[in-house]
């Protein structure tokens, strides 16, 4: 009786893990094969250097074993000697040449050519690699850890806070809110859907310190008729993302965040960040910034619920 192969779903699952959380992805569509440049790229650092230490140990290690294929192929080099062997294609591939171990033969000298060839196209790749990722403009923006739901201004409206954590201004900022939420459509089929969310300040022309962003859910917000529970059986996500242009770099920088339903508190408030210093100074304290009180105020909109498939 033949022996059943293993799923290929299962192996490619526990080779990465999913890209977006709640997502597994069955189909392999090739992107190992393609994006191994972005993965450099994205990789954390020290898997990067690992890479490039091993790169290394192994490029020298090859061409240690094929300069000991000939007898005598590297000038005072101890005979037989792996380490003379290595410590010369160090020395080649660094182009160092300290005068001590020289090529002595025809095959030592078109190794060393070549050697010298792909060492210099490496650590040009390893070069341009490094300058990528340091010189790659990042936006280091931090989002209060909930949302919450509570009335402001007579309306109920979803507020979340945004701070800019570096101390230059993020120029021409701009936000844009997302509902996400498993919806049926007319023919009964379950689809999971996007809802743009309108916000009562969509952009500032200076983001330096921090940003409280409001969505009234007035009759045209997808929110209107939601409740805590309806969020939590349509696998409700906000979706957030400011794009800017740095200060510093003059490029173009972008920030996403993502609120689950479970992390928007209802009927709650955030706490006051602003006062004044004894001197009478503006303060702002970032220690209370993801701080969220109780209010008295029901923000339940009055229209009625949303049908939601369990």
């Amino acid at each position: 009786m033949p022996t059943q192969r293993a799923p290929r779903v299962k192996r490619a699952a526990r080779r990465k893990p999913p890209a977006f959380p709640g997502i597994e992805r069955i189909v392999d569509r090739g992107e190992r094969r393609l994006d191994f440049y972005h993965r450099l790229l994205t990789v954390p650092w020290w898997v990067l250097f690992a890479l490039l230490a091993v790169g290394y140990l192994a490029f020298n290690l090859v061409f240690a074993g094929l300069y000991l294929l000939q007898d005598g192929s590297i000038a005072d080099a101890r005979p037989h000697s792996f380490l003379d062997a290595f410590f010369f294609s160090v020395q080649t591939m660094a182009t160092i040449g300290y005068g001590e171990m020289r090529p002595a033969t025809l095959y030592a000298n078109l190794l060393v050519t070549v050697e010298v060839l792909l060492g210099m196209t490496g650590l040009a790749v390893s070069s341009g690699l490094l300058f990528a990722r340091f010189s790659r403009p990042t936006a280091r923006v931090m989002f209060s850890k909930v949302a919450v739901i509570v009335t402001h201004d007579g309306m109920p409206s979803l507020m979340f806070r945004a701070a800019n954590q570096r101390r230059n201004q993020i120029l021409e900022a701009q936000v844009t809110v997302m509902l996400l939420r498993d919806e049926i459509s007319g023919e009964g089929v379950e689809m999971r859907r996007f809802h743009d969310m309108a916000v009562a300040r969509p952009r500032t022309p200076m983001f330096a310190l921090t940003w409280t962003v409001i969505h009234p859910i007035d009759a045209a917000s997808p929110l209107r008729g939601e409740s805590r529970e309806s969020l939590l059986l349509s696998h409700a996500q906000i979706v957030i993302s400011i794009v800017g242009i740095d200060e510093t770099f003059s490029q173009t920088i972008h920030a996403r965040h993502t609120y689950e339903a479970s992390e928007i508190h209802w009927n709650r408030r955030f706490a006051d960040i602003l006062g004044r210093t004894e001197d009478g100074r503006r303060s702002i304290d970032y220690r209370r910034f993801h701080d969220t009180v109780e209010t008295d105020h029901d923000a339940r909109s009055a229209a009625s619920s949303r049908k939601v498939k369990a």
